[in-house]
């Protein structure tokens, strides 16, 4: 009998051939100038085809939006025919693709913003994290606050987006919520420490939440949208003084939305599990309608049993699928998994980012 972890899934109009995910993976080999992904991005999502979805690496909504070196866009016309090759490739193997709506907020350099100016956030609160620059790893820049206007603007962005997406054939988009960038920044009182509509209140910190998730159902349809919380993680230096009932408000009126899936960050971002005293991830799960997405530190046989329980309908892989692209095939066989090389995570080219073989490759060699 197959494991329910190998078998089909449809969520919302996304039907996948198993309920292994590849979760979006930040790699830093776009055009630094342009935002446009290459050939090499062709070949290492249509390695990775065997998953039942791909999440593509988070890609800036606006030049704006921009975060980190050598990140790709999904605004322009130019990004949009570049990324067509990827879904192509993916589509041609019998995979599916959707790409990751980014606003990195304050997680951002002047070096890597229009102008040389300063990241925009909820508030001008820094981050006091690090970012990849031309330099390396450099400090964050202290943002300024948005205005209302440009708000609305932001909301417009997310929708354009979705638009460019579908325009590059991918199967849907996944709104990023998580992991302290915008979304994420107003939703947690550590970096919205707004007087307005948009902070204080839960209900006013989750309104830019709630506006991105219409605009960009309204734009391609809820049944083509998922979006990534992290309720408990501190990546990026985010936190926030009462998660629990911001998330509880927050899940709760994602079911209006119809969405395709909730990919949900179980802990702290690439980190533990582990949460304080009231803080859980059950409970908050448990108030999503919709298809659930597991992610953070799952193994195999943790993975074999949130699906088989109905814990969860899909769990997200990250770093394993860098270094081995047919990890689906590889779980299902229980084989051995290969090791990434941490110094090619970042930037660079062919190396560690396609050329990790197969099983059956590295068996033969």
């Amino acid at each position: 009998m197959t494991d329910a972890l190998f078998t089909p899934f449809t969520a919302g109009a996304i039907d996948m051939k198993n309920r292994v995910v590849m979760a979006p993976l930040t790699r830093n080999r776009a055009d630094n100038v342009t935002g446009e992904v290459n050939d090499l991005h062709v070949e290492y999502y249509r390695q990775r085809a065997g998953a039942g979805l791909i999440i593509t690496e988070a890609s800036q909504i606006s030049p704006v939006g921009k975060g980190y070196l050598a990140t790709p866009g999904i605004y322009s016309d130019e990004q949009v025919a570049a990324w067509r090759k990827v879904t192509d490739a993916v589509h041609a193997e019998g995979g599916r693709i959707v790409i990751q709506l980014w606003h990195v907020g304050r997680i951002s350099h002047t070096s890597l913003q229009p102008g040389g100016a300063a990241p925009v956030a909820p508030s001008a609160v820094a981050a006091n994290v690090k970012t990849f620059t031309e330099n390396g790893f450099e400090e964050t820049s202290t943002p300024r606050a948005l205005g209302l206007d440009e708000i609305k603007a932001t909301v417009e962005d997310y929708a354009h987006a979705a638009k460019q997406a579908i325009a590059a054939g991918f199967d849907g988009v996944e709104v990023h919520g998580a992991n302290g960038y915008l979304i994420d920044q107003f939703l947690k009182t550590g970096a919205n420490t707004r007087d307005d509509e948009y902070g204080g209140s839960i209900e006013n910190r989750t309104r830019l939440l709630f506006e991105v998730m219409e605009a960009v159902t309204d734009a391609i349809g809820g049944d083509r949208t998922g979006l990534r919380l992290s309720p408990y993680s501190p990546a990026n230096g985010i936190t926030d003084a009462d998660p629990t009932p911001l998330f509880t408000h927050a899940i709760k009126g994602l079911n209006r939305f119809g969405l395709a899936y909730l990919h949900m960050v179980e802990g702290a971002t690439g980190g533990s599990r582990d949460l304080k005293e009231g803080e859980s991830i059950a409970a908050l799960r448990k108030l999503f309608e919709g298809p659930y997405m597991a992610n953070n530190g799952y193994d195999r046989d943790m993975a074999l049993d949130a699906v088989a329980s109905g814990a969860a309908d899909l769990v997200a892989f990250g770093r394993p699928f860098i270094s081995n692209p047919d990890l689906v095939e590889r779980l299902e066989r229980d084989a051995p998994l290969a090791e990434g090389d941490r110094q090619t995570y970042y930037g660079g080219g062919v190396e560690g980012y396609t050329d990790y073989p197969r099983y059956d490759e590295a068996d033969a060699a």
